[in-house]
């Protein structure tokens, strides 16, 4: 037989042609299931139809704007045969805990979640705690939460003032800062007197999770302990004069950090940024997003201002600190369809391209490897050694933020709030007037305050009192005596008038200079829904001009008409924080994230 190479080619053209096929199709599979592979990247065509299955979740404000990026290029792809997408909404973790705790209320709360990711696992024991909603379930399930990104609490400090302290070769922990804070010679101790008294900025931990972190980590700084704090701890009279020196240094609270960085900021535009603050408690990616010029940590910022004068450096305190894990939790309320994205979204935040995209950003992955931002140039040793605490059990992390209640900086504070004609008008949606609405608002924030805490209550408009455009209605004294009249006169108030504001401001930061109290944080809470309309009076310039930061103002531009940006530098003049709450509807709960400032 002669063999002839023709026969078998043909015999194997088939079977060529089959192995061709079957990788195209691998690969058409692999193109069909395959979603973007990274947050920023462009999503691969997604091959599903019919109705989208929808989830939302709940972020803290610190990565929404990562978390957003990658979910916009998420959404599309297909989970089970049918098109997921991915909504972000923001919530702020200790206000969104007390949500679901007393069950989730869709016309107060907002759109209710899938999934909620706070910026530490702290929240989800405190929700297991405090959980009481209508049939007393709690909306996650047991187990410890999967963690999205980490970032470990540090002391930011300006670079020289954490050099002075020896910085990086010594280490520094809260018993410096506390013997720092209680010195009547303040930085004169180290030798430098031009920088004054210690200054710490540390956020409200009933809503921040770095103010969380912070205090829990202060009570662990005066046991010694690193793990097993227990109720006894908490209540021990040297834990609590420890705690309660910590705190005389506090500025002002707040419910987020970037109201420290950001004034920060400004202070180090004007040369001035070691006269505003000393320390502040905030995560590590914060400091690398400040020192590259962008302390919102938003993406769609970075590079339009320049990296600060006076760095910060990342200080890891030496008795120890907790990591912000952001947690990923799945509310037990969800079908299986949406179970099934939910699912899906984690796996593809986990993938090494999101992960990395985080790290971008200053944020050290799921497992805790730090990235790139981790460089000594952005004020983070690498490798530096961090001793992790052990967070409490859920009943003793509620009785640390009990006894911190008792243990806080006492507040003296002037609340003005605007009764003129406008606050009569309808807020959209709601059947109450804007002045309505403000009013319950503050009369259910008042519980923030403690019955040693000093507040008082003025209304304005124009022509109040004389030619005075502001009516004093409860002058600033203990709440414990004046509170059902702080009350009542809020409850009485009726609208009429024009805005007086530019006079009213200067009127009620003069009145708090002259009651100026040096163990308190003194300021002015100060509500308006316009613009000033007081023609002859003090302008806004030289309004600015007289206003520092002896007396803080928070400002409130409350429905569309409010001054937002004259509202906002009113409020930056004195190292306060201004609050949009141009939706009307939101002012409850924007009042109670003022008056965790105090």
């Amino acid at each position: 037989m002669v063999y002839s190479p023709a026969r078998p080619r043909r015999r194997l053209l088939p079977y060529l042609i089959a192995v061709v096929l079957a990788i195209a199709l691998i690969a058409g599979l692999r193109w069909y299931f395959a979603g973007d592979d990274a947050g920023g990247g462009q999503a691969a065509p997604a091959a599903c139809s019919g109705e989208a299955v929808r989830i939302r979740v709940a972020s803290s404000q610190d990565k929404i704007w990562i978390l957003r990026e990658v979910a916009k290029a998420y959404s599309g792809r297909a989970v089970a045969g049918r098109c997921a997408e991915v909504l972000i909404d923001e919530a702020n973790s200790g206000t969104a805990m007390r949500a679901l705790a007393r069950g989730w209320k869709e016309e107060t709360d907002g759109a209710r979640p899938d999934v909620w990711t706070p910026a530490a696992s702290a929240w989800v024991t405190l929700l297991r705690q405090q959980a009481g909603g209508t049939d007393g379930t709690v909306p996650v399930a047991d187990g410890t939460p999967t963690p999205i990104v980490t970032s470990p609490l540090v002391f930011a400090m300006p670079k020289p003032m954490a050099e002075a302290l020896g910085w990086p070769d010594k280490a520094i922990g809260w018993s410096e800062l506390a013997e720092l804070a209680a010195d009547p010679k303040g930085w004169a101790r180290y030798g430098h007197p031009e920088w004054g008294r210690f200054k710490l900025g540390k956020t409200n931990p009933n809503f921040s999770t770095s103010g969380l972190n912070a205090t829990i980590g202060a009570y662990f700084a005066a046991t010694g302990t690193t793990s097993d704090l227990t109720a006894r701890d908490v209540a021990d009279a040297g834990t609590r004069t420890f705690v309660r020196g910590v705190e005389q240094s506090i500025v002002h609270y707040g419910d987020i950090s970037l109201t420290f960085l950001g004034n920060l900021q400004r202070a180090d535009d004007r040369g001035e940024a070691m006269a505003y603050i000393s320390a502040i408690t905030v995560e590590e990616n914060s400091v690398t997003d400040y020192n590259r010029g962008n302390p919102s940590g938003n993406p769609a910022t970075l590079g339009r201002h320049a990296p600060p004068r006076t760095p910060l450096v990342a200080v890891n305190p030496k008795e120890g600190t907790l990591y912000s894990d952001h947690p990923y939790v799945p509310l037990t309320w969800m079908d299986a369809a949406k179970k099934a994205v939910a699912d899906d979204f984690l796996a593809h935040l986990h993938s090494p391209a999101v992960q990395a995209r985080f790290q971008e950003y200053g944020y050290r992955s799921f497992d805790g490897e730090p990235g790139p931002q981790a460089t000594e140039r952005n004020g983070v040793v690498p490798g530096a050694r961090i001793t992790t605490l052990s967070p409490p059990s859920p009943s003793v992390l509620d009785k640390v933020l009990r006894s911190w209640s008792e243990l806080r900086k006492r507040a003296n504070v002037l609340i003005v709030v605007d009764r003129s004609g406008s606050m009569e008008e309808e807020a959209p949606g709601t059947g109450e007037s804007r002045l309505e609405l403000a009013k319950k608002a503050a009369i259910n924030a008042l519980p923030q305050f403690r019955g040693d805490d000093k507040v008082g209550l003025w209304a304005f408009s124009t022509g109040q009192d004389g030619e005075k455009d502001y009516r004093e209605l409860v002058p600033v004294e203990e709440v414990s005596r004046t509170g059902d009249l702080l009350r009542r006169q809020l409850d009485g108030l009726t609208a009429g008038g024009g805005t007086g504001l530019y006079d009213t401001t200067l009127a009620a930061v003069e009145r708090m200079r002259g009651t100026r109290d040096e163990g308190a944080i003194n300021a002015v809470v100060f509500l308006t829904d316009g613009k000033n309309e007081k023609n002859g009076g003090i302008d806004l310039e030289n309004l600015l001009s007289r206003l520092d930061p002896d007396v803080r103002l928070f400002t409130i531009g409350y429905g569309e008409s409010a001054d937002q940006e004259v509202l906002r530098r009113i409020a930056e003049a004195t190292d306060g924080a201004a609050y949009d709450s141009s939706r009307a509807d939101t002012i409850d709960q924007v009042f109670t994230s003022v008056i965790s400032n105090f």
